[in-house]
């Protein structure tokens, strides 16, 4: 009988253990999942398509005639409006050589709002509504604004904040001459 329970008692133990090694096992594998998946300088930029305000789509991802920027932002950000003229001033500046898509957190956001941010720092860009938030979720955007600087061949080249005007035009450029 004691050799019985025993067996019993091993079995148990064995069993509780397999189970405490998966579980952690796979807790692990979820921790790592959203790392190895998140956007990296000199990987791949994560592909998505998306409306702007002047209802034309624009894509995000792969080959592209041009450098790209990708500015995520939201109306009630101040560090966005205090960013917003360099990027008016960069774009400008390098018109034809890069493209700059402003991607606005829409979640957070009013359109109301949006379009009149919009219009008082006239962007001359394309702007795109991420409706859902959900490309700024596959961009592990935690902070706004973020800039994705994204080379000719759709490598991510470099993650930004706000910058200097002088950095930010050192950056386009350095992106721009690959």
């Amino acid at each position: 009988m004691l050799r019985k329970n025993m067996m019993i008692l091993v079995l148990v133990v064995f069993l509780a253990g397999f189970a405490v090694y998966q579980n952690a096992r796979n807790a692990h594998k979820e921790t790592l999942l959203p790392t190895e998946q998140a956007p990296k300088v000199n990987f791949l930029a994560p592909n998505f398509t998306l409306k702007g305000l002047d209802g034309n789509d624009y894509v995000i991802g792969g080959p592209r005639e041009k450098p790209l920027l990708v500015n995520f932002w939201a109306s009630w950000c101040g560090p966005c409006e205090e960013e917003a003229p360099d990027l008016v001033r960069v774009y400008n500046k390098y018109q034809g050589q890069f493209d700059l898509y402003a991607v606005n957190v829409t979640p957070g956001d009013k359109l109301e709002n949006i379009k009149k941010f919009v219009e008082r720092y006239q962007y001359p860009f394309p702007v795109m509504l991420d409706k859902q938030g959900t490309n700024a979720d596959t961009y592990r955007v935690v902070a706004i604004p973020t800039s994705f600087l994204i080379d000719k061949n759709g490598v991510i080249r470099e993650v930004i904040h706000v910058l200097s005007a002088k950095d930010l035009d050192k950056r386009i450029e350095n992106l721009i001459k690959g």
